[in-house]
């Protein structure tokens, strides 16, 4: 079952909106859960901690978290799963289009393991509008 993290620099405002979205979603900002103590926690530690509890993480660290799930594969070290999300697909102010996002991605894969999983996050497809008649 997928349930998520955000990290600490993806404005808690994201799982409120993904809630109001997706009521039966599982989403936690990093500042709600355990009390905040995991704030500026070491890449390592927060996902250890995440996976210790069944948590995806969804970051915007494209930088450091991908070397290191690099390194965890090499030495056969798990975790939860991973959503990386692109500042050039989802800006971190749009707020509406990430919760919309995850949210989708939630109705389409929270049944899947998420063990080891690590996607990119995509902007949830938009129908075109129809003009009227």
């Amino acid at each position: 079952m997928l349930r998520l993290l955000t990290d600490e620099h993806i404005s808690p405002a994201v799982a409120a909106a993904a809630r109001g979205i997706c009521a039966e979603m599982e989403i936690i900002s990093l500042r709600d859960w355990q009390h905040g103590h995991l704030l500026s926690a070491s890449d390592e530690a927060l996902l250890h901690e995440a996976r210790n509890a069944s948590l995806t993480l969804v970051t915007y660290d494209l930088r450091t978290i991908p070397v290191l799930l690099r390194a965890w594969a090499e030495q056969d070290i798990d975790h939860a799963g991973v959503v990386l999300v692109d500042e050039k697909t989802i800006g971190q102010a749009e707020v509406g289009a990430l919760a919309d996002a995850l949210c989708s991605l939630w109705r389409a894969q929270r049944q899947h393991d998420w063990h080891n999983r690590v996607v990119f996050l995509r902007r949830r497809a938009q129908l075109p509008r129809v003009p009227p008649v």
